[in-house]
This record gives C-alpha cells, structure tokens and sequence, in this order.
C-alpha cells in the first residue's frame, strides 16, 4: 500500500474519533441543533442505564418538587429547569422568587393561572409552603410528587448562619452555641421568620411547626406526606438520591448529572452533643426525617446495592467529565471571581455564597449549555420567565435580578 494512501486512512480515523468525541459531548450536554445542522451519529455513552433495554416506561413530564429550606434543593432545581427548557414544558412560576412564601400556597401565586380557564402546566419546583388542595387546581392529575429532606441538625446549622439577621429567634442569641444550649429563650411562636428556627421542613410541608410533639401528631403527618410524595429524596445521600429520582421519572443518567449550587464558603462542625440538642428541639423534623431514612433505603434495597453502586459510580463520571469540560478550575470560587453577572449567585449579608466560572473557550452552543448548569436559581428562573412571558426573547443570556428579599431564597 502506497504511503500517501496510508496517511489519508490515519486522517479519516482521526477525523472519525474527533466526530465521535464531540457527539459524545453533546449528548451528555442534551444539545439540539436546528434540522438544517446535520444529525449527530447515535453514539452510547459508556455512563448509560446498566439495563437500558429492559425499560419499557415513558419518562414522566408533569413533576412538582417541593422544595424545602437548607436541603440542596436549589441543585434539584437546576436539573428540572434544564430538563423543563431543553423538552420545551411549561413552569408554574411564582411572580417574584417563591410562591408568597412563608404564607401558605394559593394557585393564584402562580403568574398567569386563571381558575376560570386554567392553564397546562407541566412542572412547579419553587419555594412555597405546601398546601396540597390548592396545588392540585394547578397541576396534573398525573403529577409527580417528590420533596427533599436533611438532617435537622445539618438543616439548623446552615439556617442560622444564612438566616441570622432574617429570623428573630437567630438574631436575639449571641452565636450559634448559645442557641442550641437554650433555644426556648430565644424562640417566641410568631415572631419574624421564625419559621426557620423550629421544624422549619414541617413548616414547609404545610403542617404546625409550633405544635408540641406527640407520637399521633407526627405519624398523622408522616401518613399525609407517604399518601402525596411519590418519593422522598435525602441531601445527604444526594447521589443515591439522583439514582433513585432518575430510576422513578424514567429519565436517563444524563439528566441528573449536577454541580453544587448555593454552597457556602464555610460550615460549622458540630459535636455530637449539640446534634442531640437540634434534633430534640427539632423533634417533628427529626421524626419525619428519621422514618424517610428509613423508607429511602428500602427503596434502595429493592433497587439493588451493587447496581446503585455502579450507577452512583458513573453518575461521578459523567459529573467529573462535565467539571472538565465547562469549568475554570476544580470547584466553585468567591462571587467576586465571577465575572458573568448572570452567574453570581445571590449573597445575604452574612455568608458568602459560592459560584462557578464557565470557560471562555467553547463552541458557542456548548458554553450555553454549561452555562445553564450553573445558572443561580433566580437568574434562571427570569430566563424561564421570559420565556413563556416574552415573545421573542433571546435565549441565550439572561440577566441577574434586583434582590427583592431574602426569604425563600435558598
């Protein structure tokens, strides 16, 4: 065989592995082109289901995530808002960032509902403190329900640190210590925001977090969140969390591949004996949180350790290819390295919230993407908004609103 006819092999092989590179790129990213580009060749990815063949579900579309405070929600949110733009679903959103949080849920919360004629809405995943009659008026019969849960423990050291000067119960003691040594002291029923200070997920799932704990009252409302939520998801077990989510939406790996938003730049370690006092004074919390603990790895059994395993395994994967791929750096940095106004995540005044910086030095189409991935929540919900609110919008930017308060933000 001729050199010349060897050299052009070597190029066609080359040429073939870029294509077959950039095909798996997008394919992670969820890219689509218009028909005029042409079709990129159906590679499988290495990361794909263990059993794909074997799923004869449809993924599922109409998906209410009730998102409670200081449990990694806002990271769940990025994957509904990056599922819900990329398949063209229509949101419930809230006028301005919750859905008239802490007051109890209304469907007129949501913009554009009209009860007399009432929209399709295919996801509601905001802050709101849930009222389930109410939700109902708004989203499908076929919803799917899931919520998030953490450690009450974990829950109060975050919710003091992002909540002190908000919540009136933080804002009377001193620091953190002296709360948890006597938090009757400083906690008054009624009092600004101090939803946050006691059983703030029980307040969030629309029950009493100021009623006292008896063994009736909390089953009552174990019962009455297993009979709405199809799953409940733990933050921290957030892989195993995803598996199981995807596992029940009938959704690939790909679409919940996430970084960590919201993060703070630091957090305080707590002993052992003040965890005992939070979950104690957090009862109804710790209650709830310890019975889904439970539930969450049972469902885990019935899925299999040793798939989990190897699912959680790629799910890292594919989170480490995407770091690589999108990101300056290996992990999130200050809000002030952030150049990309559309990326600064929202800062209260008493911590510093931490953010990523997307290179400059992608195919246009990719660095969208990437972007949206580490979009802050508010930012990305004004993007939604003008979507569905503003004909003819570009797509491809969004800009960081005015701060309008901070509760519910988080």
């Amino acid at each position: 065989m001729r050199l010349s006819q060897v050299c052009r092999i070597k190029v066609l092989y080359y040429g073939l592995g870029v294509l077959m590179v950039i095909g798996f790129t997008l394919q992670i990213l969820g890219i689509y082109f218009p028909k005029r580009f042409p079709k990129i060749l159906p590679l499988h990815l290495v990361t794909e289901d263990p059993l794909p063949s074997y799923r004869t579900c449809q993924p599922k579309q109409h998906l209410m995530f009730l998102k409670t405070h200081k449990t990694a929600g806002s990271t769940i949110l990025n994957l509904l808002q990056r599922y819900g733009e990329r398949n063209g679903l229509v949101f419930a959103l809230p006028y301005e960032y919750e859905f008239n949080y802490p007051y109890s849920f209304q469907s007129h919360d949501v913009k554009g509902y009209n009860a007399s004629s009432p929209p399709h809405y295919d996801i509601m995943c905001h802050h709101m403190r849930f009222n389930y009659s109410e939700v109902r008026k708004v989203m499908p019969p076929d919803t799917f329900y899931f919520t998030i849960l953490r450690d009450p423990a974990n829950v109060a050291e975050s919710s003091f640190s992002y909540y002190r000067y908000w919540t009136m119960a933080f804002k009377k003691a001193p620091n953190l210590k002296a709360f948890i040594s006597h938090p009757s002291r400083y906690y008054k029923p009624g009092d600004i925001n101090n939803n946050h200070a006691l059983n703030p997920v029980w307040f969030d799932l629309g029950f009493d977090s100021d009623a006292p704990f008896t063994e009736t009252y909390a089953k009552s409302g174990i019962r009455a969140v297993e009979n709405i939520f199809n799953l409940v998801l733990l933050a921290e077990y957030f892989d195993e969390s995803m598996i199981l989510l995807k596992e029940e939406l009938c959704w690939d790996l790909n679409n919940v591949v996430t970084f960590k938003l919201n993060s703070r730049e630091t957090s305080k370690t707590l002993d052992r004996e003040d965890i005992e006092k939070l979950r104690e004074w957090n009862k109804l919390d710790w209650n709830l949180y310890s019975y889904f603990n439970h539930t969450f790895w049972d469902k885990v059994e019935r899925f299999g350790r040793a798939r989990m395993d190897y699912e959680v395994k790629k799910l890292k994967e594919i989170r480490q290819q995407l770091a690589k791929l999108c990101l300056e750096g290996s992990g999130p940095v200050m809000a002030e390295q952030i150049k990309e106004k559309a990326l600064k995540p929202y800062q209260p005044e008493t911590e510093k919230i931490l953010g990523w910086v997307v290179r400059e030095d992608l195919l246009h189409e990719v660095r969208i993407s990437c972007t949206r991935m580490v979009t802050p929540e508010h930012q990305y919900k004004d993007l939604l908004d003008t979507h569905q609110f503003s004909l003819g919008a570009s797509n491809d930017s969004v800009v960081a609103p005015t701060p309008v308060g901070i509760i519910g933000r988080v």
